[in-house]
C-alpha cells in the first residue's frame, strides 16, 4: 500500500497546518554527507508517482522529485558533513540536518512528521513515525527529495575524486569502492569513523 495524505489531512481538520514530513538519506555510505529533506505538500496539489524512495527507481525517483518541488508548498534539503559524522555519530549528525533542513523551510510547519524513531530540534511540535516513509506522503516526498539530492551530490564528488565509484555506489561499501579505498586512500569526504576505514 502506497503512502497517503491522511495524517495530514487529519492535522489539517484540527487547524494544525501546515505540516511537514521529514527524512534522510546516506545513513550507511562510507563516504559523503547525510542529507536529509523537510517538505511541506500542498493539499491541492498532491505530487503523483510518490512512494517510498526505496521502492522507485532511479529513474522514477528522478521523475517523483520534479513533480515534488514543482507542486510543494515548501522544501527544505540540509546535509551534516562526514567530519560532523566523525566528530558525534551518524544518528546525532542525522537529526543535525533534518533540524537544518527545517530550518529552511520558507514556510513555518505547525507540525512535523519525522521518518524514525527519533526527533530533532524542533520549532514546532513532532511526531515519530517507523517506518513514516511507507505511511506518510510527506514524509515519502521528503525521502526522494533526500535521496536525489545526495546522489547528485555524489555524483558530482565522482568528477573530483575519480577511480571510487561514486557516481555508482553513493558512497556504500561496494566491492569495487572498498578496492578503491586499498589502492588510492580516503578522500576528505570519507567517514573515517566508520569500519574499516575507523584507526587509519
Amino acid at each position: 500500500m502506497p503512502p497517503h495524505f491522511g495524517l495530514e489531512r487529519r492535522s489539517l481538520r484540527e487547524n494544525c497546518w501546515p505540516v511537514a514530513g521529514v527524512d534522510e538519506a546516506g545513513r550507511g555510505p562510507l563516504a559523503g554527507p547525510v542529507a536529509a529533506a523537510a517538505v511541506i505538500l500542498d493539499p491541492a496539489r498532491l505530487p503523483h508517482g510518490v512512494d517510498d524512495s526505496k521502492a522507485l527507481t532511479a529513474t522514477q525517483r528522478e521523475a517523483a522529485f520534479e513533480t515534488i518541488v514543482t507542486r510543494a508548498l515548501a522544501v527544505g534539503v540540509a546535509f551534516a558533513s562526514a567530519g560532523e559524522i566523525d566528530g558525534s555519530d551518524i544518528r546525532k549528525a542525522s537529526l543535525l540536518a533534518m533540524a537544518r533542513a527545517i530550518a529552511g523551510l520558507s514556510v513555518r510547519p505547525q507540525l512535523v512528521l519525522v521518518d524514525g524513531r527519533d526527533l530533532p530540534d524542533l520549532p514546532c511540535p513532532g511526531q515519530a513515525i517507523v517506518k513514516g516513509d511507507a505511511a506518510s506522503l510527506s514524509i515519502a516526498a521528503a525521502s526522494i527529495v533526500a535521496k536525489v539530492t545526495r546522489d547528485r551530490l555524489m555524483r558530482h564528488l565522482a568528477t573530483l575524486y575519480p577511480g571510487y565509484g561514486f557516481e555508482a555506489n553513493a558512497g556504500y561499501a561496494t566491492k569495487s569502492h572498498l578496492q578503491a579505498l586499498t589502492a588510492l586512500g580516503p578522500t576528505p569526504f570519507h567517514r573515517m569513523s566508520f569500519a574499516p576505514l575507523r584507526g587509519k
